[in-house]
């Protein structure tokens, strides 16, 4: 009789022992990067209309000017040049693949250094990376050529994202947090990387709010995270990762929508996110949120007690968001300066704004007058295609 080939119970126990952690995994360090090249907000309208030669088509420049100014946004960084684009007249999607496949890695491996410089520790201790983008379409992509810029063991365990929209920050903050919880000594590498090449066009005759607005709104850059559970002695969490959640709105797989063609990624924004956004956060938040929060205060929840890092999408989507949860007009002013100072940069946004309540705890005196921020719980949220809400709870440790 062959003999079993089942693992014997104190070998599995031992086993599993070694898998889980003893703790909730944490944000243990920030980094972010943008190129070099970038905008003022109130000289892109006449910017745009003269790189893409349509200075013709003067009916639609006060529509795209007045898009820009409402969009809250000052600056927005580029990877593509004026020269860039001029190489490039006709900017096929092979020509946008080729640009983002150089530029990405080097891009997001500088956001990267920055955190692992931050964190303290050799790049070659990270166990796991997982990289997003919205912007290229290669295998093997930005992942693999970060084993190499960054110095990671050829055994990383690597995850990629595409096309997740604007939270896929969020999502792959998520999928960390996993990550982390499940194994014991993990250290995850979390980089989000947008390079606008993708997107960007020329306007049409018949373009409208919806085809226009994307090129008001985003901007390029690259956020970097690790994650790690049961800290080191030299590790210092920013905050605790307690709880994750996705929700999907129902009937709503129209609002926004990303499809890749030949002319790059066709990204439509419907003018009417912003509310629609506002009319259901509230109920995602008592959904995924409501029983730790309460568990926690011990009594009902003011949402003005909490710190957020909210994805800004746009100044108008933060301001329904704000009215929805009746929140003092400082608790989203991290939001808000990030989406002024580099617009929309999809699923590296949230990043950028965590990094930013991160700094105004640290240094209140800088954070603006009335900027309240020692809140101990906060909420990470970012919005993505579906239409889909991400959500995280946070506990500072600084």
């Amino acid at each position: 009789m062959a003999s079993s080939s089942i693992i014997p119970a104190t070998t599995m126990g031992k086993i599993r022992a070694a898998q889980p952690t003893d703790g909730l995994a944490a944000v243990l360090a920030i980094g972010t990067a943008n190129p070099l090249h970038y905008v003022p907000q109130g000289d892109y309208p006449d910017y745009y209309f003269r790189v893409t030669h349509s200075d013709h088509l003067t009916h639609l420049k006060p529509t795209f000017a007045k898009l820009c100014r409402i969009t809250g946004v000052e600056r927005r960084f580029f990877h593509h040049t004026e020269e860039l684009l001029a190489a490039q007249p006709d900017m096929s999607l092979e020509a946008r693949l080729e640009i983002v496949a150089a530029a990405a890695p080097e891009l997001a491996a500088s956001a990267a250094a920055k955190a692992i410089a931050e964190w303290g520790r050799p790049a070659a201790d990270i166990t796991h990376l997982v990289v997003t983008t919205n912007a290229g379409a290669h295998a093997p992509g930005t992942d693999v050529r970060l084993v190499s810029l960054l110095g990671l063991r050829h055994n990383v365990c690597r995850t990629a994202l595409q096309l997740n929209g604007c939270a896929s920050g969020s999502a792959a903050l998520r999928l960390a947090k996993d990550f982390a919880e499940n194994n014991r000594g993990a250290r995850v590498l979390v980089v989000c990387v947008e390079l606008t090449v993708a997107v960007f066009r020329g306007p049409n005759e018949t373009d409208s709010f919806d085809t226009l607005i994307s090129q008001a709104l985003f901007g390029d850059g690259a956020g970097a995270v690790i994650v790690g559970a049961d800290p080191h002695a030299r590790e210092r969490p920013l905050f605790n990762m307690v709880a994750a959640s996705q929700a999907v709105i129902p009937d709503s797989e129209h609002v926004p929508k990303m499809q890749l063609g030949s002319g790059g990624i066709d990204w439509n924004v419907s003018n009417g996110l912003p509310r629609l956004a506002a009319g259901i956060i509230e109920r995602c938040l008592l959904d995924a949120l409501v029983d730790q929060l309460t568990a926690i205060v011990g009594s009902v929840v003011d949402w003005n007690d909490l710190f957020w890092a909210v994805h800004p999408g746009s100044g108008g989507m933060l301001e329904r968001i704000g009215k929805a949860l009746r929140l003092a007009p400082e608790k989203l002013a991290a939001s808000r300066t990030v989406v002024r100072e580099y617009g929309n940069m999809l699923g590296a946004t949230v990043i950028f704004v965590l990094d930013e309540v991160r700094r105004r705890r640290i240094d209140p005196e800088g954070a603006g007058a009335g900027a309240d921020l020692n809140e101990e719980w906060g909420v990470m949220i970012g919005f993505g295609p579906g239409f889909t809400v991400e959500t995280m709870l946070l506990q500072a440790a600084t």
